[in-house]
């Protein structure tokens, strides 16, 4: 009696499971640099270039005539706030809400450079400032 079209029970070698494939690409089994890593190469790299930063007033404050100005990539956003504050004529007790990409408000000492990688857009990372909160 033949055996053709039962199926065995024998499993097959643990080695032939696993193959190799001609043109796959070979996945480093080296550990995964960890985030902090990964944002200090980022900001080495970046340390001296400049960040395009766009302001739009929102609701009651004043408008600048021009909204586009560049800032050193590791400054922080304070050093943001400071300059808004200045061009407005705006006093640290005055309030003043800052928002990126109608989005979310950075912390002061968040990196320019930073919230340019994550979220810049069109070459420009984009600040809203309102003198009340406008968005959640």
């Amino acid at each position: 009696m033949s055996n053709v079209g039962t199926p065995s029970t024998e499993s097959p070698p643990a080695a032939n499971l696993l193959q190799e494939t001609p043109g796959a690409t070979t996945i480093d089994s080296a550990a995964p640099a960890s985030p902090a890593t990964v944002m200090a190469n980022l900001r080495r790299r970046g340390a001296n270039a400049k960040v395009v930063v766009r302001f739009k007033g929102v609701g009651g404050v004043p408008v600048m005539k021009n909204n586009l100005f560049k800032i050193t990539g590791n400054r922080k956003f304070s050093a943001v706030i400071q300059f808004l504050r200045k061009e407005i004529n705006y006093k640290n007790s005055d309030p003043l809400v800052f928002y990126v990409n109608s989005a979310f408000s950075p912390a002061p000492d968040e990196i320019v450079g930073d919230l340019f990688q994550c979220f810049g857009t069109d070459g420009t990372l984009i600040v809203n400032y309102s003198v009340e909160p406008a968005w959640g």
